[in-house]
């Protein structure tokens, strides 16, 4: 993707990022900014999300950072009507707020479990919703960033593969709704990203983390400019003809255990 920023292949445009105080978003609105986009960034923590908007400012590109949490339709709405007056329409909305935490059903509370769908499914319901009377239309790209545990179930994570889950419906659902405006509305889901807060939670340990490795088609964690490229594809003309997609970058983790050699002797 070194061509994208040469070109700035995003200039004169604006990407919303929530979520964005650090870990993938972060690396999303960084990607963007130095493709030549003017960026607006939210996250719950003021301090987090002022420092994350920093980051980019730093690099002379054009970036607010205001806080506003994904659950409050409302707090929502007001940060982007701010966005939009300091930055212009949203051309991309990068929807990626998330909660996670390993607990078995019985070991969750009614709580816990409503939290991480509040934070997941409604928050990116709300973004979505919120940024479309602030998008420029046609030509608007959302994207949600969902995970393998909407379509793969998990032990320890009925609460993310059933808010995920409901994310990837979403994306379909609004695609289908939104396409006659001229937007389009995919989602990314993410295999394991090294340097991550989700997967320091899910693998604490150099053990787990060779055991999670070995099951993966490539062998390895990515990283999150995989992820940024992969957003930033959907967010151009090189992808105008793709709306309602899914898209997998996971390095094969999603295909099945991957533990057994299969080129064995005729690697």
């Amino acid at each position: 993707m070194a061509d994208a920023f040469r070109e700035k292949v995003l200039a004169g445009k604006t990407a919303f990022v929530a979520g964005a105080s650090s870990g993938i978003n972060l690396g999303i609105a960084q990607h963007f900014a130095r493709a030549g986009a003017r960026i607006a960034l939210i996250s719950r923590s003021h301090e987090k999300i002022t420092a994350a908007a920093k980051t980019i400012t730093d690099e002379g590109f054009d970036a607010i950072g205001m806080a506003a949490d994904v659950r409050d339709f409302d707090s929502v709405e007001q940060s982007m009507k701010r966005a939009q007056e300091s930055l212009g329409n949203f051309d991309i909305v990068i929807s990626g707020a998330a909660g996670n935490f390993v607990a078995p059903a019985l070991g969750m509370s009614s709580k816990g479990f409503k939290t991480v769908v509040d934070i997941d499914l409604i928050g990116t319901f709300n973004v979505l919703r919120a940024s479309f009377q602030y998008l420029n239309r046609p030509g608007a790209s959302l994207i949600s960033i969902t995970a393998p545990q909407a379509v793969n179930p998990s032990v320890f994570q009925s609460h993310v593969c059933a808010a995920k889950a409901g994310i990837n419906m979403l994306t379909k659902c609004l695609a289908m709704e939104w396409g006659p405006a001229g937007v389009r509305v995919n989602a990314i889901s993410p295999g394991p990203i090294s340097d991550t807060e989700g997967m320091a939670r899910l693998a604490p340990t150099a053990e787990m983390e060779q055991s999670i490795k070995s099951r993966i088609a490539l062998r390895d964690y990515g990283d999150k400019t995989d992820i940024a490229d992969t957003a930033l594809f959907l967010s151009t003309d090189n992808a105008k003809y793709i709306t309602g997609t899914i898209v997998d970058c996971d390095g094969g983790s999603k295909l099945g255990d991957a533990g057994a050699d299969a080129l064995g002797e005729f690697a």
